[in-house]
């Protein structure tokens, strides 16, 4: 094992393949020197407990640290430090994915997660929101025994669940768990294990549409402080300056941001792709602004080569980043710049707020948000206070 005495046992011939996983992750030297020691050490663990790769899992790496620690090793190892190696041997074929064990419920949730990709279309986040949803009131809907019998619910079962949620969250997120009850109660109907259509059963949450103000908004120079706040002669901070021009200058979600890839920016046609809820695709016209925030990003290089994505992780193991790092990204400016801290759809509440100050129509401001139904853009016009007072008529008993 080129760079180390030490040998590596039953995994000798995943070494180089290792640090080249590595290496295109952007790990530094130092650190794949060490994590290929690591694999050295469990290569010869392995062959004094007799086991094959065949049967490495995550159970395997904790009693590995653990023998580690016993041993008097100064480097303790927890499960997280060796799941890089985990992560690369699956990839590689040597050992299997992990099956988690096939329940009645958690084959339920793998069909359902299927439909909603395939058949709703619904992005990864909110598959996740739903299927956790779901599987808290499939559990708790379940027998003494444990097993389920959706067809044996009742609309009784949905209303108690549905106020047991609405206690503990606010009218914002009650509505949430309305829409996601429905959609598996539907999923249920569809698929003949129920019935009933038990999803008219599901109460709608009280509150008056567009009755509430936006969240208070930023100001244009507000949220020019933020992108003022990145420091540009870092990659991170260039990155991190790409990322908030996209969100200030065209309200783009973090989502969207995170979906981007490298053939959405259309340089020639002087447009962007975005990639919206429920598959949806527009284009955009892409500002001079916005141009040279992402032409600084992609000219200080972006590794690993070969990735789509647009926006990637800084720090090893490179990838494709999140969507809650660009909340993480905007909150960190906040703190940068001595404002309070936002999350990312505040400066698309901003763009909005603005793009309506300089006398944009609620429809120009619905094409640029990508707005499914104009009454959600309606919201806004609420925001110019002063506009307001002069074309609102007078209260009763007030003075003209």
């Amino acid at each position: 094992m080129a760079g180390t005495r030490r040998k590596p046992g039953q995994l000798g011939p995943q070494v180089e393949g290792y640090r080249a996983w590595l290496e295109h992750r952007g790990y530094t030297s130092q650190t794949v020197r060490n994590m290929l020691a690591d694999l050295g050490q469990l290569g010869l663990w392995m062959s004094r407990e007799g086991l094959v790769t065949a049967n490495l899992g995550e159970d395997a790496m904790v009693a590995f640290a653990a023998a580690r620690q016993a041993a008097g090793h100064r480097r303790t190892l927890g499960p997280r430090a060796m799941m890089p190696l985990l992560s690369y041997l699956r990839e590689a074929g040597v050992t299997p994915e992990a099956k988690p064990p096939r329940t009645p419920l958690g084959v339920l949730l793998g069909e359902y997660r299927i439909w909603l990709v395939q058949e709703r279309g619904l992005a990864a986040a909110t598959v996740l929101r739903y299927e956790n949803t779901a599987r808290r009131f499939l559990q708790q809907q379940a027998m003494a025994d444990g097993v389920l019998k959706p067809a044996g619910l009742a609309g009784a079962d949905v209303s108690a669940f549905l106020l047991r949620e609405c206690g503990r969250v606010s009218a914002g997120s009650a509505k949430g768990r309305v829409a996601e009850l429905r959609a598996v109660l539907r999923f249920l109907y569809l698929q003949g294990l129920t019935p009933l259509r038990l999803g008219t059963a599901v109460p709608p949450v009280g509150g008056w549409r567009l009755a509430a103000l936006p969240p208070t908004m930023m100001t244009a120079a507000d949220v020019q402080l933020l992108l003022d706040s990145c420091d540009r002669s870092t990659d991170v901070g260039v990155r991190d300056f790409a990322i908030m021009t996209l969100v200030a200058r065209l309200g783009l979600r973090s989502i969207e941001v995170a979906r981007m890839e490298l053939r959405d920016v259309d340089w020639r046609a002087g447009e962007l792709v975005v990639r919206g809820k429920a598959r949806r695709q527009d284009r955009l016209p892409l500002p001079a602004e916005v141009g040279e925030a992402l032409v600084a990003y992609l000219a200080r290089g972006r590794a690993p080569a070969g990735t789509r994505r647009l926006f990637l992780t800084c720090r090893a193991p490179r990838g494709p980043i999140r969507a809650d790092l660009v909340g993480d990204v905007v909150e960190r400016a906040c703190l940068r710049a001595g404002l309070p801290r936002v999350g990312p759809h505040r400066l698309r509440h901003a763009l909005a707020a603005e793009l309506l100050r300089q006398g944009a129509g609620l429809v120009a401001i619905s094409q640029v948000l990508r707005h499914q139904d104009l009454a959600t853009t309606a919201l806004y016009a609420k925001v110019d206070l002063t506009t307001l007072r002069q074309v609102a008529p007078p209260w009763p008993g007030t003075a003209r």
